[in-house]
């Protein structure tokens, strides 16, 4: 038998399309003062937005018979008529949100226009107030309490309030980085967490993405495409800081995901995810902003145009410094280089004379023979400080990555150490403050860390203590292993099993406590690394999966150069 469902059986479940958590509420309040034009917009939660959300803004505000409506479903001022809907140029305009939120939760809002005075109307589990004289400020204060307490199954699958209230000031962040023009204050639980100034889009990128990236970061420009994205080397342990933002919008597309990996996958190690901050501009026709109920992904009307125009405008922006700004030539086998390749040192004169005369004769002793016992064979150089160029004892040609090799050796070790109950920590002499976003994180994760010889302690709002560091990383700087570590522990989640977080922390402290691609090694310090690779487990390949060594025999060298 079909019947109707009565009205607040039917919102509360067309609520669930567009609040899910209180970080959707928090977006949807927020678009609608942006929308409104503010200036300014105060955010305050409590209990992750979970207990109240309050968001208060200085924009044009509304009068009482607004005031009525916009509590009613599929009522908006956004659409004026109906080709607005194949055009859209507001950040909200279904006219669901205001009454999705009163469905399931207590709604009060409290507003005035610049030259009027202030109204008030009340939205309870559905049940819609009287709108009646208020005090108030110019500008709208929309409150949310109890959120879900008329859907009580609905409250039982939110998160932690830490992780609801991250969540929601995760929108918040990614609003304000695209309203750079707009100023943006919030707190948490009565601790200040953002404090935003109107600002450049420049200075609002550095302000959320941090000095250190705005410092390595390359400037994209494209045809409607512009922004800042870092170098291949700038990359963090997820795609968190990956922000794209669409006419306004900030959106977490699939397709510009996409096409920002596309354009790093030759330049960028994998298992590393590249920071950008994208801003395109297209015309409101050629891009359909309906296809999510959170509009977080969009349907470009030339989609192959879209994020061709945003993977060329990437690799024009990672290719800048290239010397004399040459493209390359193509070396033998197709191999490229950016200016002719100088020969390599470490050898006896590799140059031919330039007459055709055979030079003359150099008495020199000859090689000893390579040890057979060696299957890595003897180093003989080092390539552009990255790679160690060493000879088989059948005569092959060995690569070696010294990175992903000594990455590979220190988790190993760490690995030995952790399952003999611990790895050994090293006592900072003095104790390392650093500022982080995901401190709380790493504090609550303490007695979890600590097996890992890293000991960390709260230290007031957004920071922690760093006393101890795993001995096997020497005097590295904490800072960009914390924030590493701190994104997985985020990706990973509460429910994540302990042994599944210790493995990915371990894979962490192993990257961060490598030999570098750019550090100088002696001859004795090469072999060394070819000799405790041939020890280890798994030297093959490093922490992620990729090749450690490259192996060059007799044939492959004749198919090279054309003699098979």
């Amino acid at each position: 038998m079909i019947r109707l469902l009565p009205d607040a059986t039917a919102n509360r479940i067309a609520a669930g399309e567009v609040v899910e958590r209180p970080a959707a509420v928090v977006k949807e309040l927020v678009e609608n003062a942006l929308d409104a034009g503010a200036r300014h917009i105060r955010v305050e939660l409590e209990e992750g937005g979970i207990g109240r959300v309050l968001v208060e803004d200085d924009g044009h505000g509304m009068s009482p018979e607004d005031l009525d409506l916009c509590v009613e479903r599929h009522a908006t001022s956004k659409l004026p008529e109906e080709a607005t809907l194949f055009a859209i140029g507001t950040l909200g305009f279904r006219g669901e949100a205001l009454p999705s939120i009163g469905a399931v939760a207590r709604l009060s809002i409290t507003t005035a226009p610049r030259d009027g005075a202030a109204h008030r109307i009340t939205v309870e589990g559905g049940r819609k107030g009287l709108v009646q004289p208020a005090s108030g400020a110019p500008g709208t204060r929309v409150e949310v309490t109890d959120l879900f307490f008329a859907t009580p199954a609905r409250r039982k699958f939110l998160r932690s309030a830490r992780s609801e209230g991250e969540a929601a000031m995760d929108a918040l962040r990614r609003l304000a980085l695209a309203w750079p023009q707009v100023g943006f204050e919030a707190s948490l639980d009565g601790r200040r967490v953002l404090n935003l100034s109107p600002a450049s889009r420049e200075a609002r990128i550095e302000a959320l993405l941090g000095a250190e990236f705005a410092a390595a970061a390359r400037p994209v420009e494209g045809p409607g495409i512009t922004g800042l994205a870092g170098g291949p080397a700038f990359t963090r342990a997820t795609s968190a800081e990956q922000h794209f933002v669409v006419n306004g919008r900030p959106v977490k597309d699939p397709m510009l995901r996409m096409a920002l990996r596309a354009a790093y996958r030759d330049v960028s190690a994998p298992g590393r995810h590249p920071v950008a901050a994208l801003f395109l501009e297209v015309p409101p026709a050629e891009v359909d902003v309906n296809v999510h109920p959170m509009k977080t992904e969009l349907r470009f009307r030339d989609s192959a145009g879209v994020r061709g125009a945003v993977i060329s405008a990437l690799r024009r922006a990672l290719g800048q410094g290239v010397v004399g700004g040459s493209l390359g030539y193509a070396g033998p086998s197709g191999l490229r280089f950016s200016t002719p390749p100088p020969p390599l040192t470490g050898f006896a004169e590799a140059r031919l004379p330039l007459a055709f005369a055979p030079p003359a004769p150099v008495e020199a002793a000859p090689p000893e023979p390579v040890p057979q016992d060696h299957p890595l064979g003897r180093a003989v150089a080092q390539v552009m400080d990255t790679y160690i160029l060493a000879e088989a004892p059948d005569g092959a040609l060995i690569l070696v990555d010294q990175h992903a090799a000594h990455e590979r050796l220190t988790h190993e070790r760490l690995n030995a150490e952790l399952l003999e109950g611990g790895v050994r920590s090293q006592p900072l002499l003095i104790p390392a403050v650093v500022e982080l976003p995901g401190a709380a994180r790493l504090v609550e994760a303490a007695p979890d860390l600590a097996r890992l010889g890293l000991e960390v302690e709260g230290f007031g709002q957004g920071a922690v203590l760093v006393r101890a560091l795993p001995a096997l990383l020497g005097t590295a700087d904490p800072a960009p292993m914390l924030r590493d570590l701190a994104e997985e522990l985020a990706e990973g989640g509460e429910g994540q099993a302990l042994a599944l977080r210790l493995d990915a922390a371990v894979a962490r402290l192993a990257c961060h406590g490598s030999v570098r691609a750019g550090r100088r090694l002696t001859p004795a310090e090469m072999d060394a690394l070819l000799r405790a690779m041939e020890r280890t487990p798994r030297a093959a390949t490093c922490s992620h999966g990729r090749p450690t060594y490259l192996r060059l025999g007799a044939g492959e060298m004749a198919r090279l150069f054309g003699r098979a």
